[in-house]
């Protein structure tokens, strides 16, 4: 089996007193999910999905400045760095985590290993081994790319999920709308201490910052494909799994859409490659 030190990265990290602004700015610069966040000689994480959930949640006028980072970071699970990689990605799937801080010794943190490093680790290793229809989800969420950013995160928030399909009219995918999308508005509107509403090019009224929910501010001024991202990658069904983890390492997301006769009919994530892996080495360990 193969060592967790192989394919660990160094973290990059953070103070535990920085505020959001400027770990949403980081996160964005290093085009990264995650930061250690240090206080002494101890560590926590803090996550593009934790940001992104808090975010979607806040009604509050506080300026993203005056957030500290402490009031969103969580615990991170350690492992030592000669654990073999398939026991790590089990612990992963058991607590629904996306990393793991890596450890050596008496050194303390040495690095971490996160579902993109699995991905990497999966195409350099298991080609061959699954097409994308084996692991993909059918099923995937989707809303209309004119309805209001209020009525996309509240779904988002509802159903626990990360990223949404847009569709047009025609109920046609047109986009997709993501945390990645929302951290740039946050930066733009949620250090303002007021929002235009541009709903009606014949009156121009200011509204006090009330985050994305709110009745009052840019949630329920805005339209979903204001923001979104107007292309999203896909594979076809029948390709490698190692195909769509390439996608997903080279353009940084977490997630692909799978195209079954050239539309879109599912999606394939990196956690599916852990599971892929995981069902895989009890196979061997069965057999």
């Amino acid at each position: 089996m193969t060592q967790l030190k192989s394919i660990m990265k160094t973290p990059i990290t953070i103070q535990n007193d920085a505020s959001l602004s400027h770990a949403i700015s980081k996160l964005l610069q290093e085009n990264i999910s995650r930061l250690l966040v240090k206080e002494n000689d101890h560590y926590s994480i803090i996550t593009e999905k934790d940001i992104g959930f808090f975010l979607l949640n806040d009604d509050s006028e506080k300026n993203l400045d005056e957030i500290p980072v402490s009031q969103i970071m969580k615990r991170i699970t350690s492992v030592n760095d000669a654990m073999a990689i398939e026991t790590c990605i089990e612990i992963m799937l058991e607590r629904g985590i996306g990393s793991l801080a890596v450890t050596r010794g008496d050194e303390g943190i040495v690095g971490i290993i996160t579902k993109t490093d699995i991905a990497q680790y999966y195409v350099q290793n298991c080609v061959g081994s699954h097409t994308v229809g084996d692991l993909m989800t059918i099923s995937y969420l989707s809303m209309q790319s004119d309805d209001y950013l209020k009525d996309v995160v509240s779904k988002m928030i509802e159903e626990k999920i990360s990223r949404i399909f847009l569709k047009n009219k025609n109920n046609e995918p047109e986009g997709i709308l993501t945390f990645r999308d929302l951290f740039h508005i946050a930066l733009e509107q949620g250090n303002s201490d007021s929002v235009l509403d541009n709903s009606d090019d014949s009156i121009s009224v200011v509204f006090s910052r009330k985050g994305f929910l709110s009745d009052s501010g840019f949630g329920k001024t805005i339209q979903a494909k204001d923001v979104m991202t107007k292309t999203f990658e896909s594979v076809d069904f029948k390709e490698d799994l190692s195909v769509a983890c390439e996608e997903m390492i080279q353009n940084r997301i977490n997630g692909v859409g799978v195209l079954i006769n050239g539309k879109l009919g599912g999606v394939v994530s990196k956690t599916d490659v852990l599971k892929a892996i995981y069902v895989d080495n009890k196979s061997k360990k069965s057999s």
